[in-house]
């Protein structure tokens, strides 16, 4: 049995950055929350990140990536980096069960247990069960619609994949850099 908090969707466009995250947490194949926050602001709000996986182990990544930015003064590439390492080799960390997408207005990363650190060539990184189809929709978006903005593209892409997956909802939270 496995709780599932899903899906994040979280891009770089025309300058700015924003990233989407809908509101569903799941144990198995049951609705345990509908209105979960998964989207932060940190470093003063100047970065953004969104965890799919285990709350408790997503929290426990939020501060570690705090600390790092803290310790790189906001540099968020040498941060994910040095999150990415001390969570494959500390012994605790390495069993944590999340995935997170972090994100300032140049850069965006999914940072995950395994040692992952990939910044996509497109500016656009979705994590979750809802993932896929938010990717493939903000993809979409991005290249039919030229006029839409960040946060309408990462809003449209969480609304598709919440009609596809049955692990994300339509309560979705959007913020943007």
């Amino acid at each position: 049995m496995k709780y599932r908090a899903t899906t994040i969707i979280g891009l770089i466009y025309k300058g700015k950055a924003a990233m989407a995250g809908d509101g569903q947490v799941s144990f198995d194949d049951t609705v345990l929350k509908s209105t979960a926050v998964k989207i932060r602001k940190m470093n003063d709000g100047k970065i953004l990140s969104g965890f799919a996986g285990t709350a408790a182990d997503a929290l426990a990544l939020y501060e570690l990536l705090d600390k790092k930015l803290e310790e790189y003064s906001g540099n968020l590439p040498k941060a994910a980096v040095e999150l990415a390492k001390e969570w494959r080799t500390d012994k605790m960390l390495k069993n944590l069960e999340a995935i997170i997408a972090v994100t300032d207005k140049k850069h965006i990363f999914l940072v995950s247990g395994t040692g992952d650190i990939i910044e996509p060539d497109d500016g656009i990184i979705a994590i979750g069960s809802g993932g896929p189809f938010a990717l493939a929709a903000a993809r979409a978006f991005k290249q039919a619609n030229p006029k839409l903005t960040a946060d309408k593209i990462a809003l449209k892409a969480m609304k598709i994949a919440a009609d596809i997956c049955v692990y994300t909802n339509h309560n979705i939270t959007v913020e943007t850099l």
